[in-house]
């Protein structure tokens, strides 16, 4: 029977890569994004996984911060919906970890990369390229500064999931097969398609949440609140571009009765900040005009 369970919806997400007992999977996760040359091998959650932050309905951004062996800061979050400022959150967050590193007093030369990273399941850039990492580089030399801010992006629609070649694939697109479909397949059948430990452990959390246990209950609660909030966004995008429309329509039709009356005809610039129901008064008043001057 299929798991059920969306790794996507921030519940599952925070206990299967926030739980300090799945330190395997967190650094599996990392490894994968980060393709380092020294592979991960430890990590401290300091923002581990806990049911008090899941007792309120509201929705907001659950993500992971933690250290590395190497001392490198990582933020990691889980994003299902793409919306204006989220690169720039993205660099906010790294600077932010980056700061926070030095007490007062301390050595410049000790602080360590800040690397903020982001999986979404929605496109935000243009092309195939499903991963981007940004860093601090020169771009005459190409001379990066090493132990600064990162930000990296996941777009994890882009990658190649083919149920007969993902246990050949790259750890990468293994990590978005679970974490688009983990819900469409049982254990037994994740284990085989993802072999190893650290899919392992998170196989079995999913598994756990899947039980008609609290977990279940919460993320049922999580999965609702975050499907409700991209009703609410998807409403709003929508109506802001028939509003968007209909002033385009009210702005043009100004613009050309005043042509014909003989007026200075209001810029684009000019009209735009109007809110509809000054726009519609303006009509209203430039077709009163017209009217009495061809009586």
């Amino acid at each position: 029977m299929p798991l059920g369970i969306k790794p996507t919806v921030d519940f599952a997400f925070k206990k299967i890569f926030g739980s300090p007992e799945n330190s395997l999977a967190l650094m599996g996760l990392l490894n994968a994004i980060l393709d380092l040359k020294h592979p991960i091998v430890a990590v401290d959650i300091k923002n581990p996984f806990s049911y008090q932050e899941f007792a309120e309905s509201k929705l907001i951004v659950l993500d992971i911060r933690c250290r590395d062996s190497s001392g490198r800061w990582l933020n990691v979050e889980m994003q299902v919906s793409v919306y204006g400022g989220l690169l720039e959150r993205l660099v906010y967050y790294a600077c932010s970890m980056y700061t926070d590193e030095l007490s007062a007093g301390g050595n410049y030369a000790t602080l360590q990369p800040a690397i903020s990273i982001c999986l979404l399941n929605h496109q935000i850039f243009p092309g195939t390229q499903a991963d981007h990492r940004f860093q601090m580089v020169d771009l005459a030399s190409g001379r990066k500064l090493a132990k600064a801010i990162e930000v990296h992006t996941l777009e994890l629609t882009k990658y190649n999931l083919d149920e007969r070649s993902i246990s050949r694939a790259s750890k990468l697109e293994q990590w978005a097969f679970l974490l688009l479909l983990a819900q469409d397949y049982d254990v037994d059948q994740l284990k085989a398609l993802l072999p190893g430990i650290e899919f392992e452990q998170a196989i079995e959390t999913i598994e756990t949440i899947s039980f008609k246990t609290e977990d279940k209950l919460m993320y049922d609660q999580r999965e609702k609140a975050q499907r409700d909030y991209e009703w609410a966004l998807s409403g709003a995008r929508e109506e802001g571009l028939e509003e968007g429309m209909e002033k385009g329509k009210l702005t043009g039709t100004i613009q050309t009765l005043q042509e014909l009356l003989g007026d200075e005809v209001s810029s684009d610039s000019d009209l735009k900040p109007r809110s509809i129901a000054e726009l519609t008064a303006e009509l209203s008043a430039l077709q009163t005009r017209l009217r009495r001057r061809d009586a």
